[in-house]
């Protein structure tokens, strides 16, 4: 068991300026991840918390992208395509679901002004 994951994380590991990018750019889709969790648990309208869920599902397509270049593994990107499809369907949902409601968003409830 040692054996395999010592070859794994071998096998995922790039050399030069490309594992430099890689790690890089691995830190700040991390961070944008963080961030954007965040602005998803304290909204404070309900459009706010429906943008930070499609950005999200961006930030974990690009994190299975930057997996498939480290790896070098094709079905990290298929898994990205899938989704990415599948974010986009529910963005559209809801964001039908925020039109149809015909509710004002544009300030955040009574709630939400007295949390602050």
């Amino acid at each position: 068991m040692q054996d395999l994951l010592g070859d794994l994380l071998l096998a995922t590991r790039q050399d030069g300026i490309l594992g430099a990018a890689l790690l890089f750019a691995f830190v700040c889709v991390t961070l944008a991840l963080v961030l954007t969790s965040i602005r998803l648990l304290r909204g404070p309208t309900l459009p706010d918390r429906v943008v930070a869920l499609d950005l999200i599902s961006v930030l974990l397509v690009a994190l299975l992208a930057l997996f498939t270049v480290a790896s070098a593994v094709s079905a990290y990107m298929d898994a990205a395509l899938v989704l990415a499809a599948v974010a986009f369907l529910g963005t559209v949902a809801l964001a039908r679901f925020v039109l149809r409601s015909r509710r004002d968003y544009s300030r955040p409830t009574r709630r939400a002004e007295e949390e602050r």
